[in-house]
């Protein structure tokens, strides 16, 4: 049998697919073949993501990680002055959530910059799975942040210091929470959506978890100064170790799901079938062994179209190059391939 293949979205002066024109209708066939036109997908009525509009912008998320750096950078040297200042095992344990912040940028930074390289010999599927692995990194530092906070926090709980400069301290959390709360909301989460980044996706949620824990730490520091009861700072400190073992926990299942290939989502694939059941009677029998997965924001898809055996090998490979445009106008950023199959093979759809 024949198949075909893409490596990507066509320019966008290139025709989403191939004019069919006669040569795809069976011989004998003594009707006038429909236009070109009249194959080609209509761009209006497909609906693409516009949450995936700039997959390919790298140079957007390499801008949206670099400023996550400078933020953490930041809130790092002032959580450790006034932690250090109050004696407070909650604000030193958010500077070291905040180091890890710091660490899972840096990262991120890099990914997205490693994963927009092109193909190569070695690597002929990309780098975008190069954000998942990140993904998992960034990950693994937060939990073993969430360790360090916990083990100090059990040191001080019977009997920790006096704190001092209380009121510095809460206004130090709630700046850092307020600024982690844009850069994590206006910044990375957008330009992850737009983007379909792991690595943007996971530093976003490690800022989020940052906000809660400052708004924490700040209560926390808060009720030790209206009772004057500093066992609240280590038991605040544990709440928020807490939080980030959960948050850590779920980018690791988020990022290895994508690195054992697991499929798309059912709305993904439903708009799939989609694009290739509005062929069914027309150009194509049917269609089956539908397979798809991700790479970082790439998807590869693959499946088996039947087609008329009476078809010559290039007027099949015409129809094959068609379903596969109309794939990738449905699903941004995908890779698809399909295999050409005769009309006897016909069998249940997603089989």
């Amino acid at each position: 049998m024949s198949q075909t293949g893409s490596d990507g979205p066509r320019p966008a002066d290139t025709p989403a697919a191939p004019a069919m024109g006669a040569g795809v209708s069976p011989p004998g066939n003594a009707a006038t073949p429909p236009p070109a036109d009249a194959l080609a997908p209509a761009i209006a009525d497909i609906p693409v993501s516009s949450a995936h509009a700039d997959v390919h912008n790298h140079p957007l998320k390499a801008r949206a990680a670099a400023v996550s750096i400078a933020s953490n950078a930041t809130l790092i040297v002032f959580k450790l002055i006034v932690g250090v200042l109050s004696g407070s095992i909650a604000i030193i344990s958010e500077a070291l959530h905040s180091a890890s912040d710091l660490v899972a940028a840096v990262i991120a930074f890099w990914s997205v910059r490693r994963a927009a390289v092109p193909a190569d010999a070695r690597h002929p599927y990309g780098h975008e799975k190069v954000e998942n692995v990140s993904g998992v990194v960034e990950a693994l530092l937060i939990i073993a942040a969430a360790g360090v906070i916990v083990y100090e926090a059990a040191q001080r709980l019977f009997g920790g210091p006096e704190l001092d400069h209380v009121w510095l301290g809460i206004a130090v959390m709630a700046v850092s929470g307020a600024v982690n709360l844009v850069v994590s909301l206006r910044v990375l989460y957008p330009v992850a959506r737009r983007t379909d980044s792991a690595a943007l996706e996971a530093d976003a949620a490690h800022l989020l978890t940052d906000v809660y824990t400052s708004f924490g730490v700040a209560g926390g520091l808060l009720l030790v100064q209206l009772t004057g009861r500093t066992v609240f700072d280590p038991l605040v400190a544990i709440v928020v170790a807490v939080v980030i073992i959960r948050t850590g926990y779920v980018l690791v299942i988020k990022s290895t799901r994508v690195l054992l290939d697991e499929t798309l989502t059912d709305g993904e694939l439903e708009e799939i079938r989609r694009c290739v059941r509005d062929h069914r009677g027309d150009i194509i029998s049917g269609y089956h062994k539908l397979r798809a997965r991700r790479a970082g924001s790439r998807r590869h898809i693959d499946l088996h179209i039947t087609v008329d055996e009476r078809l010559n090998v290039a007027e099949a490979h015409d129809v094959a190059e068609h379903i596969a445009g109309d794939i990738r106008a449905c699903i941004p950023n995908a890779d698809v391939l399909v295999h050409i199959e005769p009309q006897s093979h016909e069998r249940e759809d997603g089989s």
